[in-house]
């Protein structure tokens, strides 16, 4: 297929090389040419504005966040640059709000809108095995399936509202957000008590949570890796942020999302916005002084 993607950060530089691999035509657009210029190595070609990378079959973006997506894509013409009968896959975490939003505007212009965000960091990214939630039109997801199978390892249809996708993908992250936190608390204790980290995470990440999240961000708080970030601080609290918001609106109470998202905003009060939220670990041990017993 003939594919216009824009946004090549973290995420997305992996999700178009996996596009090339598979044969397909790839034109790439992104704010800093960088990433650009790497993908048209590989066989890409480069659109020199996000309204030319969308005059394709389908157009990818993956953008970081409302903002981003509202400037890129709604300002700069791109949505409206679309041919009709067109496809729209939008790859971003963003709030119930823009995803309704987004739907309505793409039926205007009748073009076809599909909120496919996904599950996995940039190095799951880069590998082709992402798990994609897809939630829009059962017969333009089948469309594009192929597409979509390129870029993950399973591909998760929620039904034909779009939002349907996002609402999963916030819940999702909430959850990464508290295991982090309880991870972070649970070994700040331990220390707290002259048992190392790393003691304590293995202990728990190889018995009562032996799963690939405990595992991975367990691994990198007891070796306090948290650069460079597979997912920053000021991303996290972006998404804690949208989980908050939409249980505001269907009057779902989120206590610990709000306990998570005032120690993610401590991080950002610290400069550690671009940390990866992992680094939770740092604010608990700060918080309890560790460094001065």
């Amino acid at each position: 297929m003939k594919i216009g993607f824009i946004g090549l950060g973290a995420m997305g530089r992996g999700m178009a090389s996996q596009l090339l691999e598979a044969g397909h035509e790839v034109t790439v657009w992104n704010r800093s040419t960088e990433a650009v210029e790497a993908l048209t190595r590989k066989g890409a070609k480069a659109a020199k504005t996000p309204a030319d990378a969308a005059r394709h079959e389908v157009l990818i973006s993956m953008l970081a966040d409302d903002q981003a997506a509202h400037q890129v894509l709604i300002e700069s013409k791109a949505v409206e640059a679309m041919k009709k009968g067109s496809v729209h896959i939008n790859m971003a975490t963003v709030s119930v709000a823009f995803a309704r939003g987004m739907t309505a505007l793409h039926d205007r212009l009748g073009v076809a809108y599909i909120a496919a965000p996904v599950l996995g960091r940039p190095d799951v990214a880069a590998a082709g095995k992402l798990n994609i939630i897809a939630a829009g039109d059962p017969a333009q997801l089948e469309r594009v399936r192929s597409v979509l199978d390129a870029m993950g390892q399973a591909v998760w249809p929620l039904g034909e509202s779009p939002e349907r996708a996002n609402v999963v993908k916030i819940a999702a992250n909430f959850m990464l957000a508290t295991a982090i936190e309880s991870m972070a608390e649970a070994s700040t204790l331990t220390r707290a008590y002259g048992i190392e980290a790393s003691d304590f995470l293995d202990v728990v990440t190889n018995t009562l949570f032996a799963s690939p999240a405990y595992q991975g961000y367990g691994k990198m708080i007891a070796e306090a890796r948290f650069e460079p970030a597979g997912f920053t601080m000021r991303l996290g609290h972006k998404d804690v942020g949208l989980a908050l918001r939409a249980g505001d609106e269907r009057h779902v109470a989120l206590p610990l999302g709000s306990a998570v998202r005032d120690r993610l905003l401590d991080a950002l009060a610290h400069g550690d916005g671009e940390k990866d939220w992992s680094g939770l670990a740092e604010v608990a041990a700060r918080q309890a002084h560790l460094d001065t017993r």
